[in-house]
């Protein structure tokens, strides 16, 4: 595909916050006609930079309380290609990566209860030909997930990426705080000079 310009750049970030915002919505955010959005949305769904269409679902709203990174070894690296396939065929797997590192594959999974978790390592992650050993990491809990930043050459950064950082610092703040707590008025001073460059 052409390279992805400003424009695609903006719907990309006016969509990814909401992706049922109506394109008439975002034609007149960006600046065009609703037919031009609608043939760059379609443009970029074909070139694969956006992917999927559907509403995402909670998994612990419809039973699947538990939440499962796998690290793979594989007998031989070139094997990832056919244990990939054969993990494929079980749906309870999100994700799969092959990566470097102490693992040869990661697999993120929803399962139900460690019952269940400990039937798929058992009868069948490990059933698989070239898988010699698995190690498990059960998520106590996500703390956030999120889209990557767009960000437009050019312009100024989003307000979301933005705000992120600044909570960032907050808590570099709090932290030194704790550490110092003789530092209050440094501190203070410091953070009204950034929000007066601000």
């Amino acid at each position: 595909m052409k390279k992805v310009d400003k424009l695609d750049l903006k719907i990309l970030q006016i969509i990814s916050v909401d992706a049922r915002v109506p394109f008439k919505d975002v034609a007149e955010v960006c600046g065009v006609s609703r037919a031009a959005i609608h043939q760059r949305v379609q443009r970029l769904t074909e070139a694969g930079v956006i992917t999927g269409s559907g509403y995402n679902v909670y998994p612990k709203h419809i039973g699947y309380s538990t939440c499962t990174f796998v690290g793979i070894t594989l007998e031989r690296g070139s094997m990832y290609k056919e244990v990939a396939a054969e993990l494929l065929k079980i749906p309870e797997i999100v994700e799969c990566h092959f990566t470097t590192g102490h693992y040869t594959m990661l697999v993120k999974l929803y399962l139900r209860d460690n019952e269940h978790l400990m039937d798929l390592l058992n009868n069948r992650i490990q059933e698989i030909n070239g898988v010699i050993s698995t190690e498990t990491l059960i998520s106590l809990e996500q703390s956030f997930t999120r889209q990557v930043p767009i960000i437009i050459p050019g312009e100024e950064e989003n307000k979301n990426l933005r705000a992120a950082r600044e909570y960032a610092a907050h808590l570099a703040e709090t932290a030194a705080l704790a550490d110092d707590p003789d530092g209050d008025d440094n501190a203070s001073e410091q953070r009204s000079r950034r929000k007066t460059e601000n």
